[in-house]
């Protein structure tokens, strides 16, 4: 395989991986473990097979057309940076997922935990090795959505669901500015490939939008890697399972920000705005994250707030626009991955095995966990900088950093006095955790008695630990090449010359170190005793919390902005919010016909044939009645609007369009079947008898009429005029002619949908499927209306005579009254899927294809429903909609993603004749495929819908077991 297709399996795997970890049975923890050991260890060496292609600075591209006349493509590309940032996604997550397997309870829904963690680890694939910014902006929005479900994994505990409602709202939000800001940078360039973007440094800095672009785009970097004013999101976030915090905080979702900061700083730093923005940002959150975290008592929370200050300096070291800053910070990157993933499992054993992480419960644990304290006490001396650790390393190239000049501006006056602070405080909140949980008095009271885990929940400890050592003390020889090879990638030309080694002389960065060392010694000696018996938060500022504050603005929003525009704009009212809705678009389409100096051409009569324009009479007297009598009957509204249906079909006969035609008839049966249910469930009307209110009702009604008239005739109007409009070369002649050539069938109608314009029937059917499941969602909670849940009339006369004939039971299904056509519909059933089938197959060539026969496929279940009733179908029937409705979208989208393992854009088909044993050739394409899962969602969604209001039946007959009970009772 090469290189390039390596890069799209890197993406794919996890997203496979996930979705069968998702079917696999509950209890089978192993199972997943192993599932998901191996999808993450393929992916790892996968990337170590790419290091000699990017290691000189080259890029491993692949690309996939996607709407090329719009700059748009599916593209994947990898250079030293992302490789770098593949190594920590796919090697920690390895580690991740074996420690996850011990972390885990077997009560715990396991499959869902493993499924989310590798769809989450492909959405932080696809968003490193991305090569074209909407591409990248996509899968940005995909970490938040994953992250979300992950941090919500315990969705039964009221702390994670806020903590996964506050990220998802914060990092989404900044999400969509990063997609605004990245669209303003693909106009400056006029390209939204990446490479393009990275080499128009000068354009975009010069551009008069680089400023709006900057902010744009910092605001979606800073919402993710959690800094100031939105670092608060991130300590809420610690209720999500262990594993899941070791992974966010090292190797994906808060690295996102700070991954975006490098990766656009060849094009975005070096001005003031740059400077003055991140550096306020990221000094602020250095200094307040590592203050907090000192406070904290939870072990989850320092470490969290920890994790917030070193991204800070992560942030500082980018705003310098120094190339040396730049080396510091990604190396940092790197270091804090290790120390930090190590750091967060630690804290999970001891939660795991002392059953609290409580610091003011925690003491002498490395009697019990002797190891697991060295450990963690190595990382956490790496995480404070301590000397032959690789923490020590990048933190004194950032006090280096913070020594030199890069501005006039006060900021940078001050960044030695802000480093040399963070570092103290840095080591008193380290020293505090190895200090407070380990040392000390033996713990009483705990909910445990803590002991060593397995060694293989340790060992993914182990190792990272074995990494911040060997860096610490050989830097050059363990990272060297890996670091060059990251910083050629960002800085190109600009690679300055740096150093690794563990010593350079007694210098000022040095004695930095030293005085951090010295001064967080001191500070926690001095607040020991205090820490010992504080309350979990900061003081001065405990009163002062973001999440605080977040809940207060959500209230605000929803609750004061939204009540006054439900009381001024609302109405419980359909017909008034429809009334605003066509009004809008009535003047979002005249608007610009009015600018453009529209004239509508004088119709004329010539050439008419007088039976079709009797045919539209009909049709227009339907419409006209349907109108009139929806406001008194609606019934007689529906068959009204049935017959308008019909003309419809009729005229596309008439014009020699048997697709649509065919279409257009299944269609009609099964929505006025659907609408004359759903009706079923409507209260009923009643009439206005106060002369008082009988004006306003008039006016009302002539006010809609007009805004009908309006509307319809400029609809009208508009359509005549393109239709008689002179077009020399029309795009059918393109479809007449190619539709056999390139997609290998002679029903042109259907080649359009399943290959010319095939993306558009794929986002189609995946509206329909999300219409299907939101119609199902909104029913599974309506209640039928008081006065529609008598039984009807005919039923009620049947009942009556079966228990007046023959003592039976009053019965409650269609079948008591209707016994003849109730049999017929049954006998159908076969008969409907013949046809569904017939029109399947045939609909490559001839009228028909996959919409046409879902529709088919689904009047035949309809007929089963209304025969039966819900009760009776489903007793015989295992029917499962929503596994139909995955199942089509997930053909349609693989079978569309096949035409990339070929090189070709997405849903390119291929089609060729096959030669069947003792019949003939046949015309086999990949679009039957695709139009197999067309069939599969139609029938699906279509059913789905069909369901949730077949099951307002059985709930009203429930309303009257209740009801009929409580009579029963009262006498």
């Amino acid at each position: 395989m090469t290189d390039s297709n390596l890069l799209l399996l890197l993406i794919l795997l996890p997203f496979m991986g996930s979705v069968l970890a998702a079917m696999l049975p509950g209890d089978a923890r192993n199972s997943e473990a192993w599932l998901s050991g191996a999808v993450t260890i393929v992916a790892f060496a996968i990337t170590v097979s790419l290091f000699p292609q990017v290691k000189d600075g080259e890029v491993v591209r692949r690309a996939v057309d996607w709407v090329p006349e719009l700059g748009l493509s599916f593209t994947l590309r990898m250079d030293g940076f992302a490789w770098m940032f593949s190594m920590l996604i796919t090697g920690i997550g390895f580690l991740v997922v074996v420690y996850a397997r011990y972390y885990m309870s077997p009560k715990d829904p396991v499959p869902r935990f493993f499924s989310f963690l590798l769809a989450f680890m492909g959405a932080m694939q696809g968003l490193v090795i991305s090569g074209n910014l909407i591409v990248l902006a996509i899968f940005w929005e995909l970490t938040s959505i994953f992250s979300f479900l992950l941090i919500g994994y315990w969705h039964h505990n009221q702390a994670a669901r806020d903590g996964a409602r506050m990220a998802l709202t914060i990092t989404g939000a900044g999400g969509l500015c990063l997609l605004v800001g990245l669209v303003l940078i693909g106009h400056i360039v006029g390209s939204y490939d990446l490479d393009v973007v990275l080499a128009s440094g000068d354009a975009i800095r010069n551009h008069d939008l680089y400023l709006p672009a900057l902010l744009l785009i910092l605001m979606g970097a800073l919402t993710k890697s959690a800094q100031f004013p939105f670092h608060f999101w991130l300590p809420n976030a610690m209720a999500a399972p262990t594993p899941v915090s070791a992974y966010l905080h090292s190797a994906t979702m808060v690295k996102a920000g700070v991954f975006l900061l490098a990766r656009f700083w060849p094009v975005l730093s070096g001005t003031e705005e740059w400077f003055v923005i991140l550096g306020a940002a990221g000094m602020s959150t250095l200094l307040l994250g590592a203050f907090f975290a000192i406070f904290q008592q939870d072990l989850k929370g320092l470490l969290a707030y920890s994790t917030i200050s070193h991204l800070g300096l992560i942030t500082t070291l980018l705003s310098f626009g120094s190339p040396l800053a730049a080396v510091a910070a990604i190396f940092h990157m790197m270091n804090h991955a290790t120390f930090k993933a190590s750091l967060f499992m630690a804290a999970g054993i001891i939660d795991h095995e002392a059953g609290t992480r409580d610091m003011r419960r925690l003491s002498g644990l490395i009697t019990y966990l002797p190891i697991t304290a060295t450990l963690a006490m190595v990382a956490s001396a790496s995480m404070a900088g301590v000397p032959l650790l690789n923490g020590f390393l990048s933190k004194e190239m950032f006090f280096a950093e913070a020594l030199e000049e890069h501005s006039h501006l006060w900021l940078d006056g001050i960044a030695p006095h802000v480093a040399t602070v963070a570092g103290v405080l840095a080591v008193a909140y380290s020293l505090r955790f190895i200090h407070t949980v380990f040392f000390g008095p033996k713990p009483v009271d705990l909910p445990r008695v803590p002991h060593e885990p397995p060694h293989w929940m340790r060992l993914p400890i182990e190792l990272l630990v074995l990494i911040c050592l060997i860096v610490g003390i050989i830097p050059s020889v363990t990272v060297g090449p890996y670091l060059h090879a990251a910083v050629v990638a960002v800085l190109g030309d600009r690679t300055p010359e740096y150093s690794l080694a563990v010593w350079h002389g007694v210098n000022l960065p040095l004695i930095m170190s030293i005085a951090a060392l010295v001064g967080g010694v001191v500070l926690y000696l001095a607040l020991r005793r205090y820490l010992a018996t504080c309350e979990d938060g900061t003081p001065f500022l405990r009163n002062l919390k973001g999440q605080r504050i977040f809940e207060r603005i959500l209230v605000t929003l929803s609750w004061r902005v939204a009540r006054w525009v439900e009381a001024n704009l609302g109405t419980r009212r359909l017909q008034p919010q429809l009334r605003l809705v066509v009004f809008l678009a009535f003047l979002a389409g005249l608007w610009p016909l009015f600018r453009a100096g529209f004239t509508p051409p004088i119709p004329t009569l010539a050439g008419v044939d007088p039976v079709f324009a009797a045919i539209w009479l009909v049709g227009i007297i339907c419409a006209l009645g349907a109108a009139h009598q929806a406001k008194y009957h609606r019934l007689a509204a529906l068959v009204l609007l049935g017959g308008a249906g019909i003309v419809t079909c009729i005229t596309f006969v008439w014009f020699s369009a048997p697709d649509l035609a065919v279409t257009q008839l299944l269609v009609e049966i099964v929505t006025t079947v659907l609408i004359l249910l759903g009706l079923r469930w409507l209260p009923k009307r009643l009439e206005e008898v106060d002369n008082s209110i009988k004006a306003p009702a008039r006016m009302r009604r002539h006010r809609d009429f007009t805004l009908a008239v309006l509307c319809g005739g400029g609809m009208a109007v508009l359509s005549y005029t393109l239709m008689t409009m002179p077009v020399p070369d029309t795009i059918a002649d393109f479809f007449l002619l190619n539709a056999y050539t390139e997609g290998g069938g002679t029903n042109v109608v259907n080649v359009i949908l399943v290959d010319f314009r095939g993306f558009d029937t794929f986002g189609e059917i995946a509206v329909l499927g999300i219409v299907a499941l939101t119609v199902f969602a909104l029913l599974r909670r309506f209640r039928p209306a008081a006065d529609s849940v008598d039984v009807p009339e005919q039923q009620r006369i049947q009942n009556a005579y079966d228990a007046a004939t023959d003592d039976r039971d009053p019965g409650t299904t269609v079948r008591d009254y209707l016994l003849v056509p109730s049999v017929i519909m049954q006998w159908m059933f076969p008969v409907t899927i013949v046809v569904a089938a017939y029109l399947f197959l045939r609909g490559h060539d001839l009228p028909g294809g996959g919409f046409a026969a879902g529709i088919a496929m689904a009047i035949g279940f309809l007929l089963q429903y209304l025969a039966g009733g819900a009760r009776w179908v489903e007793d015989r029937l295992r029917i499962l909609p929503v596994k139909w409705i995955g199942f089509g979208l997930l053909t349609a989208a693989f079978t569309g993603m096949g035409s990339w393992l070929f090189g070709f854009p997405f849903l390119t088909s291929y089609f060729q004749y096959v030669e069947i044993p003792f019949i003939a050739k046949m015309p086999a394409a990949t679009a039957l495929l695709f139009d197999l899962g067309v069939f599969s969602l139609v029938v699906g969604a279509t059913v789905l819908i069909l369901i949730a209001l077949a099951h307002q039946s059985v709930r009203s007959h429930r309303v009257r077991a209740v009801e009929a009970a409580k009579i029963e009772e009262e006498l």
